[in-house]
């Protein structure tokens, strides 16, 4: 069996964390907010202040980066991490490489203190709700209109949480 090896990025790795985002961008443009011709011209300052701002993790396998997501802070949720920005390479899908990044950010999220762990799903993609509640993530009553740049309109989102501790005073 193939290992995927999740690691943490660092300010330093901006670079390859550039690489990767701007693949993403390439091939998945509908699943994210930015686009991909606005994202190549930002510069190195650009990158390593984004790198701070939020943990990104990518997968590799045999050396080669295989999927990437960010874990960030839930800025109206108290004391809740959010996943955002996952990504698989088309060719990796299916393979374990997003369960393995959910797991790793996960417990990244819990060895940091965070008691929850958000990830937002559109609504009408049955296949990411399920893909989340397969790890325990459950619907809250959250929802917003979706960020998209190919003119959708009408679409939402629901923030789908999983607890990661029951009890840090016990």
């Amino acid at each position: 069996m193939t290992e995927i090896r999740v690691r943490p990025l660092t300010e330093a790795d901006w670079g390859q964390f550039r690489a990767i985002r701007l693949a993403a961008l390439e091939e998945s443009p509908e699943a994210f907010v930015a686009k991909l011709a606005d994202e190549q011209e930002y510069d190195e300052d650009f990158w390593r202040a984004r790198m701070r701002r939020a943990q990104r993790m990518v997968a590799d396998v045999d050396g080669s980066d295989v999927g990437v997501l960010s874990v960030g802070v839930l800025d109206d949720a108290e004391n809740t991490a959010e996943i955002f920005g996952l990504w698989v390479r088309p060719d990796w899908r299916g393979r374990s490489v997003a369960a393995t990044l959910v797991r790793s950010a996960s417990q990244q999220a819990a060895e940091d203190g965070y008691d929850r762990i958000a990830y937002w799903v559109s609504t009408d993609n049955g296949r990411a709700v399920a893909f989340a509640s397969s790890f325990g993530f459950r619907p809250t009553g959250r929802r917003r209109p979706m960020r998209v740049t190919n003119g959708a309109d009408g679409e939402e989102e629901i923030a789908m949480v999983l607890a990661l501790a029951e009890d840090r005073a016990g």
